[in-house]
């Protein structure tokens, strides 16, 4: 039977630590504050804003929430983007993706201040992290380490395959088991033999966005399996990138979804919004 990796009593545990954080920045006059855009009513988005503006209030964290028309235009989208940059209550700030077709997100993420770019996704933050000087990590990836951390699982020396290349998850989650000192293997739509490479990992990460893609005859007996997929059945129900009944049995320790990963999302970016306000508070003390 393999471990199950607790996404939940993780994020939990992570959180009371936050909290104490957020107390003592609070008694020092730096309350934390994050503030989140939503263009358009995706409804995923819409689940996801709100998950956020519910750990923030546990926490203590301001938070403040921009709901805007799927049709406001770019240039209005950068001048709030400029004006929460500029808010001195605010540490944080995140536009959900996606945006409609109409804008550019690339524009958009470079808009943000590099010290506020809470979901580490400005190309300054991309490039820190890539030398190994992040100012702040991408929440998934970054969450998916506390859990390989928490379980006792060290990269070194292993043999780390990714499938996906996304800059949300693929690549950072890539770079950050590199850091760690793993052999990486990126994985793609035009990986050749994907199932013998995937059966080569002692770790194998799941980030492609397609139901139960890995299977229990891409898994090498006893590897380490993160699903990171969120994929929504017909039915209703929610299932990852890894055929888990399939793959627990071979599996030494795996991610259930739900569960898994996904709580840890939202709780590295609260993290990276306390560091944010640390950061700040600092800057005050100065």
């Amino acid at each position: 039977m393999a471990l199950i990796l607790d996404g939940k009593a993780l994020s939990a545990k992570i959180r009371e630590s936050l909290k104490e954080e957020v107390a003592a920045l609070a008694a020092g006059g730096t309350v934390p504050g994050l503030a989140v855009v939503l263009v358009g009513d995706d409804p995923a988005s819409k689940i996801y804003v709100n998950n956020k503006k519910k750990g923030c209030k546990k926490l203590g964290i301001h938070s403040e929430e921009y709901l805007l028309a799927a049709s406001i235009t770019q240039r209005e989208l950068l001048e709030l983007v400029d004006m929460l940059n500029k808010k001195p209550d605010i540490d944080g700030v995140l536009v959900q993706l996606p945006l409609p077709g109409h804008i550019d997100e690339r524009a958009v993420i470079r808009a943000i201040a590099p010290d506020k770019d809470v979901d580490a996704f400005h190309p300054e933050n991309v490039g820190r992290m890539v030398a190994g000087d992040p100012l702040f990590l991408p929440c998934t990836p970054a969450g998916v380490m506390e859990l390989l951390r928490e379980a006792g699982v060290s990269p070194a020396g292993k043999e780390c395959v990714v499938v996906g290349r996304s800059n949300i998850v693929g690549k950072p989650q890539a770079m950050l088991l590199l850091h760690e000192h793993g052999t990486v293997t990126i994985c793609h739509s035009k990986t050749k033999n994907l199932a013998e490479v995937c059966a080569r990992a002692d770790i194998l990460v799941a980030a492609v966005g397609k139901p139960r893609l890995i299977t229990a005859g891409m898994v090498k007996e006893g590897a380490v399996v993160i699903d990171v997929g969120m994929n929504r059945l017909p039915d209703g129900s929610l299932c990852g990138d890894v055929d888990f009944d399939a793959v627990e049995p071979k599996a030494s320790c795996i991610t259930p979804v739900p569960g898994g990963v996904g709580p840890m999302t939202i709780t590295m970016l609260l993290k990276n919004t306390v560091k944010a306000a640390a950061l700040r508070a600092k800057k005050k003390g100065r």
